[in-house]
């Protein structure tokens, strides 16, 4: 049958089983558009406030669910603002299609009204970038950027469009989806080596990334961590890949990891690195990460093996797979003596925090305990992200949704209406600074708009807390630009954008407000009144090895 290239890329969402786009319209995509109004039973069109807040939508939307997120803007500044989710999405490794529209053919390169280079400019952030100026070549295009946003290594595609090719017509028959094979990279070798290096290895220690996620590996990790009794350390991006509340977990690894999981990595004489790039805010100092340890090292991007340490052994695959081989080779081990004393370690650093007062560390305690730990958080970044994932229990894969590698402030608004959008059956938080807050809460007007039943979290504390913390401790106190002493309401801003509102200043307020707000089923915003002198423990001061790992009771000693 003939279609218009507009009608081509709606058969094209629906054959890639897409339900759901983020956007937000304009001159070039006006076509694309038009065909939207026409499928509206079929593809649900979310209109955010501003295209930032689509392509974070969109990125939650696919963290949470595991599918492919769509988003669309028009040409020139539509699609430009796309470019920091966009990004986000790349450094988290996130299978994203953004579709933007571009002026007509002929007028490319013109310096038209609203044109811009938008492939050439997203070019370093997604894993291929498309420019479509033939009809013909439109629905094969589009099934190539959706096989490779989630095949191998996932992350976003950009597929352009000129607006002539939009109204074109051409022949369109329905196909089943477009696979990409990635090559098997490990050998039998790889494998046996890895298991040798496991069977002499008397402290084991594993380090989960983010790749145990995305490859949907959690029951084979736990199997694999308790067949070889090691203790299991994760990442920002590894949250919920390994339960939480198990006896081997040891908490985060870093600069802001715990002191057992930071102690025992430097400790440790075989570091199993899985499904993780060894960020630069994981190892601090690289010459002195995990000193005693050989590497091994299990990943699906080649470009990852060697790039920041140089591994003893390692095994190209994804991961699920690759454990599922192991599991099955490996004999049941037990090293007792190691795992009792990450369990001493673990019991004399436990994470502490302020009782007296209200505090972030609180709330989120308060936060795990109402929704039983069955919530999907998505954060901001800042002493909060951290705090997020220092105090909620993570048991599940795909519940802790943070911009880890780019570090967005404003993400997490757009990224839990998207997750939230993808799993109406859960609760979903946001939780923000109110630096971060202030970037994005245009996005409440979103929720509000299709009465989505997100909770926003508001951690006040009148500063941007990270940095200040940084100028706290390694700056003398000159606190350059980072007090927020203005007179913003954000109880109001929420209620001016069609949202509830709660404002919380004390601890006896916190459980009651988090209960109102989960049987509301509507968008709320509760703002939690801090201290501006709050910090985040434990802590590693920048370019200092882990084990140099510190808390507040060391800095007083120090004093």
């Amino acid at each position: 049958m003939e279609l218009t290239g507009s009608q081509i890329v709606m058969e094209c969402l629906l054959e890639q089983g897409v339900d759901t786009v983020f956007g937000y319209p304009g001159g070039t995509i006006l076509n694309i558009y038009d065909e939207l109004y026409k499928y509206s039973d079929r593809i649900r069109h979310i209109l955010t406030s501003h295209e930032q807040g689509a392509a974070h939508a969109a990125d939650g939307y696919a963290r949470a669910t595991g599918k492919v997120g769509v988003c669309m803007a028009t040409s020139g500044p539509g699609a430009t603002n796309l470019v920091t989710g966009i990004a986000t999405a790349y450094m988290d490794s996130v299978p994203l299609v953004a579709i933007t529209a571009n002026v007509n053919l002929p007028l490319l390169g013109k310096d038209t009204f609203q044109e811009v280079d938008i492939a050439g400019v997203t070019m370093p952030i997604t894993k291929h970038g498309y420019i479509v100026k033939d009809v013909t070549k439109l629905a094969d295009t589009l099934r190539k950027a959706f096989a490779i946003a989630k095949s191998g290594r996932p992350g976003p595609v950009l597929v352009d469009i000129t607006k002539d090719v939009t109204a074109a017509k051409c022949s369109y028959s329905k196909k089943e989806a477009y696979v990409r094979e990635v090559p098997k990279r490990y050998t039998d070798k790889d494998i046996d080596t890895a298991v040798k290096l496991i069977e002499k290895s008397k402290k084991p220690y594993i380090y989960a990334g983010g790749g145990v996620v995305i490859s949907g590996a959690s029951d084979e990790l736990s199997e694999f961590a308790h067949l070889i009794d090691a203790p299991v350390c994760d990442t920002l991006m590894g949250k919920g890949g390994f339960d939480g509340t198990d006896r081997l977990y040891t908490g985060m690894i870093g600069m802001h990891g715990t002191k057992a999981s930071n102690l025992g990595v430097s400790e440790c004489d075989l570091l199993i690195a899985v499904g993780a790039r060894f960020s630069d805010r994981v190892m601090g100092n690289a010459s002195k990460f995990a000193p005693k340890a050989k590497v091994l090292h299990i990943d699906i991007d080649p470009a990852e093996i060697n790039k920041n340490i140089k591994t003893t052994a390692c095994i190209m695959g994804d991961v699920k797979e690759v454990l599922s081989i192991l599991n099955g080779k490996l004999k049941q081990r037990e090293n007792a003596e190691w795992v009792s004393h990450i369990e001493e370690l673990k019991e004399k650093y436990p994470l502490t925090y302020d009782h007296e007062n209200l505090t972030c560390p609180y709330v989120i305690e308060k936060l795990y305990e109402v929704t039983h730990g069955d919530a999907i958080i998505t954060t901001d970044v800042g002493q909060h992200q951290m705090w997020a994932a220092q105090y909620y229990k993570y048991t599940k894969p795909r519940t802790f949704l943070s911009s880890g590698g780019l570090g967005t402030m404003g993400y997490g608004l757009g990224a839990c209406i998207g997750a939230k959008v993808g799993c109406p059956d859960k609760i979903v938080c946001n939780i923000g600074g109110d630096g971060c807050f202030r970037m994005n809460m245009n996005e409440l007007a979103t929720a509000s708009r299709y009465d989505i039943p997100i909770i926003q979290i508001v951690i006040n504390n009148s500063v941007l807390g990270m940095v200040r913390q940084w100028q706290t401790l390694f700056y003398d106190r000159r606190y350059s630009n980072t007090v927020l002493t203005d007179k913003v309401d954000y109880c109001k801003v929420a209620e001016g954008l069609g949202c509830a509102a709660i404002r919380v200043t004390k601890k006896e307020e916190v459980e009651a407000a988090l209960t109102k707000a989960i049987e509301m089923k509507a968008p709320v915003m509760i703002e939690c009144v801090i201290d501006s002198d709050d910090k985040v423990f434990p802590m590693v001061s920048p370019g200092a090895p882990i084990s140099d790992v510190f808390d507040a009771e060391d800095l007083k000693k120090w004093s």
